[in-house]
């Protein structure tokens, strides 16, 4: 039991990192992390929304424990102008971990979800999580501080989604239909269990869910634990995550020295063989990403996987958890109290490494009690993980969906 939990923590540990780290085409060698690639500082509405010819406000909000989060406001599609005479529905689209809100707009107009959304006609507010490139600010805290990464997904759940939400709703007055990927429709889940969005929500699409990891399964597993079998906080310590650092760059260096391991497949290995990746995407894909999160986050993650149920920040020490929860053990974030009248549009990929398709049929089980006429289900099986975000032909196989159930809900 012992070894098979290391070989899980590590490999989530891994598929956190190499996630977001697709493999360069035209690299001359092998493991290229992109230390040296500095993204645009400029916002990402001048960066990538404007440029293209549509309207974009950068907003921010701060959450109840003092994060200032940035988000993107595309309120128009392109050349159009309401005047502000329709009330047109908001979206929110949450990225998964380690990328931001730029993710979404790294192919052409015609297939990023954000702009699509907006040329149907929606309201369109792109979220960036805590610690991610523009939303590392703080009421009290820097970054350099440890205490400001003194977090998990926890508080996304408790501090960031009701802060968004609450602001798109103070600007629109009107219920959100909400999009998510990756650790996005995870933290969605455990918020709508727990009844925090359902009265401001009006449906919400989940694009490559990951409530359950148990059957999450990479190449590089057996590899990892060999290289790397200690908590994770040995290595890194209880602060920042960064991908691009030093500790985290000279580990996976490590790894892609081991025989038989090619750097050149380490998506594929951790994420399933993404069918629909361009590699103008993939260079643009590496110009601006990964993004930092919490170590914490990353240990909790990384509980999921070995417990294969969802809970709370586990302190592992009784006392911790007593003085936390006031109980022994992490509250459990029970899906089954999704109330079952709320609309969920679910997509999930057969090559998908990390949304398996095992562990989603385990959360279509946790809403076996949905209304039917609440609940579509998608299966695509050529995708993977990747392909949910950047895939070249998302728009006719996903996004047109999605437009349609969000119509479909009037």
């Amino acid at each position: 039991m012992a070894l098979q939990g290391s070989i899980s923590f590590t490999a989530l540990t891994l598929f956190l990192v190499l996630t977001t780290l697709p493999h360069e085409p035209h690299a001359s060698s092998r493991g290229s992390f992109g230390r040296n690639i500095h993204p645009p500082v400029s916002g990402l509405c001048s960066s990538s929304v404007i440029v293209h010819g549509y309207e974009c406000q950068e907003h921010q909000v701060t959450t109840n424990d003092g994060f200032i989060l940035s988000l993107q406001r595309i309120p128009e599609g392109r050349g159009k102008s309401s005047g502000g005479r329709t009330r047109k529905q908001p979206v929110i689209i949450q990225h998964g971990v380690l990328v931001d809100g730029m993710t979404w707009l790294l192919n052409c107009p015609e297939q990023d979800l954000p702009l699509i959304l907006a040329d149907n006609g929606f309201d369109v507010w792109i979220a960036n999580s805590r610690g991610t490139r523009f939303s590392r600010r703080h009421i009290s805290l820097d970054p350099s501080s440890p205490a400001f990464w003194n977090w998990s997904w926890d508080e996304l759940v408790s501090y960031d989604l009701p802060a968004i939400f609450s602001y798109v709703f103070s600007q629109t007055g009107q219920k959100i239909n909400y999009v998510g990927h990756s650790l996005g429709t995870l933290i969605a889940l455990a918020s709508f269990s727990e009844g925090t969005l359902v009265n401001q929500l009006k449906s919400a699409a989940l694009l490559s869910p990951i409530a359950y990891l148990s059957h999450m399964n990479t190449a590089l597993g057996v590899i990892a634990a060999k290289s790397f079998v200690g908590e994770v906080t040995t290595l890194f310590g209880l602060a920042e995550f960064n991908p691009k650092g030093l500790p985290v760059d000279a580990f996976l260096k490590s790894l892609c020295a081991y025989p038989g391991i090619d750097c050149y497949d380490l998506m594929t290995a951790l994420t399933g063989k993404n069918c629909c990746l361009n590699s103008s995407t993939v260079d643009l894909f590496l110009m601006n990403e990964p993004q930092s999160t919490s170590t914490k986050n990353m240990v909790h993650l990384a509980q999921t996987v070995r417990r294969g149920v969802l809970t709370k920040f586990n302190y592992v020490r009784p006392d911790y958890n007593i003085m936390h929860y006031g109980e022994i053990f992490p509250p459990i974030y029970n899906l089954s109290n999704i109330p079952h009248d709320l609309p969920l549009f679910i997509s999930y990929g057969g090559r998908d490494a990390l949304s398996d398709a095992r562990d989603v049929e385990n959360l279509l089980d946790k809403l076996k009690f949905h209304d039917e006429d609440k609940l579509s289900v998608q299966f695509i099986e050529d995708y993977a993980h990747a392909d949910y975000v950047m895939g070249f032909n998302a728009k006719d196989l996903v996004y047109n969906t999605v437009v349609s159930f969000f119509n479909h809900q009037g």
